[in-house]
């Protein structure tokens, strides 16, 4: 699955749409969801939780492992995908649409790959 261009990549492997320039929205990549196997369970931040970069916001938890989710800037947490906790498999089957995770409103620096450093960076990894 190609990596769609109109979002930013983190090095953690989630993507973020921050097309609004207010919030943003959190998934994770096809490639880190392939890599995790079959998602059997989310844990997500609460909605206005306090992000800091960087720092674990989340897991998900698969048949392979258990992956923390990071914090992609500072920030507040706006809304949750309740659909994917319902339905954590999602993650699997639409990770850039109905899989999103969660957004959040960005109050620190948001540093981004493009789709193209990106898929490098993976091609690297695989």
């Amino acid at each position: 699955m190609s990596n769609p261009s109109n979002l930013g990549y983190t090095e953690d492997h989630e993507w973020v749409d921050s097309a609004d320039t207010k919030s943003a929205t959190v998934g994770v990549t096809a490639y880190a969801a392939t890599s995790l196997g079959d998602v059997v369970f989310v844990q997500l931040p609460e909605v206005g939780a306090k992000l800091t970069k960087g720092e674990p916001c989340g897991e998900i938890e698969s048949t392979k492992s258990v992956s923390d989710l990071f914090a992609p800037a500072d920030g507040t947490v706006v809304e949750i995908n309740e659909a994917v906790v319902d339905t954590p498999e999602l993650v699997n089957t639409d990770p850039f649409g109905d899989g999103w995770l969660f957004r959040f409103e960005v109050t620190g620096d948001l540093e981004l790959l493009t789709a193209d450093e990106y898929t490098e960076k993976t091609r690297e990894e695989g």
